[in-house]
């Protein structure tokens, strides 16, 4: 019997539903295309142990703060975890294997760190897809505490929020109630992926970027940008055919799509194209 691939791997758990999703373990199967030789198992010993280390230090702390500052002390002044401001673009920052042995990442690889400690040590820690910048939140006696691993767990205000939306924005977008919304682990993995698409698309590592594409599409078959995405990383790689239907069905699926004149135009040139080789 042929062994079940990577790939095959995480299909069956995105395919799970959401309380049955094992996030640190789907992390990991991310990683492990770009490291095949990632003994997953061993990074969730870590994770274990990381999250002992903590339920140590918390004998007499009961109340979600002392929690939140006993993590934060483990993970960001004892461990030495930080947000990579550095070279933020490394791809390294997406894969929770080189996150835990580098101790350095972007926002949604340190958040998921973070909810998997809390998980484990069965604190409630719940993602939050905030524009621009993922977060994390925990409830508390005086409602919702809102915290940013990337920035050593800093406890963050509304207008905190506003502020990181202005650096990011430059002001165009004003804070929503609804950018606190708890992400689900799909949109997470979802996340994850699509930063890693744009880092490799950013390097011109088509190959790759389309590897994630075809990930993100075992989460959500029918995400119309992903298959537009698709559709233009098979034109690059010219496969024509492919794109063409991934084009076609992307206008189908949007006619009102802002970008439909690009993609018309992409597409009768890939009739053309195609055309001219039969």
């Amino acid at each position: 019997m042929q062994p079940i691939s990577t790939r095959q791997l995480f299909a069956e758990m995105v395919r799970r539903s959401e309380g049955e999703i094992e996030l640190d373990r789907a992390a990991l199967l991310i990683a492990k295309e770009e490291y095949p030789d990632l003994d997953v198992e061993k990074y969730l010993r870590r994770l274990d142990r990381m999250a002992e280390e903590v339920r140590s230090r918390l004998e007499g702390i009961h109340s979600p703060l002392g929690i939140i500052q006993t993590m934060n002390r483990y993970l960001f002044e004892e461990e030495g975890f930080t947000g990579n401001t550095e070279n933020y673009y490394d791809p390294r920052n997406s894969f929770l294997n080189q996150v835990l042995d580098r101790k350095t990442g972007i926002p949604i690889l340190l958040s998921i760190l973070y909810m998997e400690i809390g998980r484990r040590i069965e604190f409630p820690v719940f993602g939050v897809g905030f524009p621009g910048h993922f977060l994390v939140k925990s409830p508390s006696e005086n409602g919702e505490v809102l915290i940013d691993p990337f920035n050593k767990g800093a406890i963050l205000s509304h207008a905190d929020c506003q502020t990181r939306l202005d650096q990011i924005y430059g002001g165009a977008l004003l804070f929503q109630e609804q950018f606190l919304a708890i992400a689900t682990k799909k949109q997470i993995l979802t996340r994850v992926l699509q930063n890693l698409k744009g880092i490799y698309i950013r390097k011109q590592n088509y190959s790759k970027a389309f590897s994630v594409i075809e990930r993100i599409l075992l989460i959500n078959p029918n995400h119309p940008q992903e298959i537009r995405d698709r559709g233009l990383l098979y034109y690059n790689l010219e496969r024509y055919v492919q794109a063409l239907a991934d084009l076609e069905r992307y206008v189908k699926m949007v006619p009102d799509a802002p970008d439909r004149d690009i993609v018309q135009g992409h597409i009768q040139v890939l009739r053309k194209l195609i055309a001219s080789t039969n």
